[in-house]
């Protein structure tokens, strides 16, 4: 490989590093998915410093050119991912229709509590919990 397509693939693999790590510090970025992203970079990082650990990949899977390699790596990261994160999408949107449905049911008992309330209230006794005085006359 070239040594500025090598210098060009070291620089592009350490910026994305320092990105990630910079989203992370600002607290853009959870540490839950940015190991993924560190993984990739570092993986992308030591195909790119290591010529030869390259250059025997592109042999091994019949590649003429080694910095392919470098694509096929980023290619592959990104499926990789991308399948994470729909699996993280489809487990959070599980979650979040469970808490709308909760959320439904609770504003339902609260509503139904305030119109056993008011008609409480209008039927003389004073709106909300029964005191022990009222207790004491209901007989309970």
């Amino acid at each position: 490989m070239g040594s500025l397509v090598q210098l060009f693939a070291v620089a592009i693999s350490a910026a994305l590093l320092f990105v990630v790590i910079g989203l992370v510090r600002r607290r853009r970025l959870t540490e839950e998915y940015s190991f993924l992203w560190i993984v990739f970079a570092l993986a992308l990082l030591g195909l790119s410093l290591f010529r030869g650990v390259l250059d025997a990949v592109a042999r091994w899977l019949g590649i003429f050119y080694p910095p392919a390699v470098l694509l096929l790596m980023l290619i592959f990261f990104v499926f990789i991912a991308s399948l994470y994160f729909s699996v993280v999408i489809s487990r959070q949107r599980q979650q979040i229709e469970r808490l709308v449905e909760d959320h439904a049911i609770l504003e339902r008992e609260v509503a139904a509590l305030r119109d056993a309330s008011v008609t409480r209230g209008s039927a003389g006794s004073p709106p909300g919990p029964p005191s022990s005085a009222n207790a004491a006359e209901s007989g309970s």
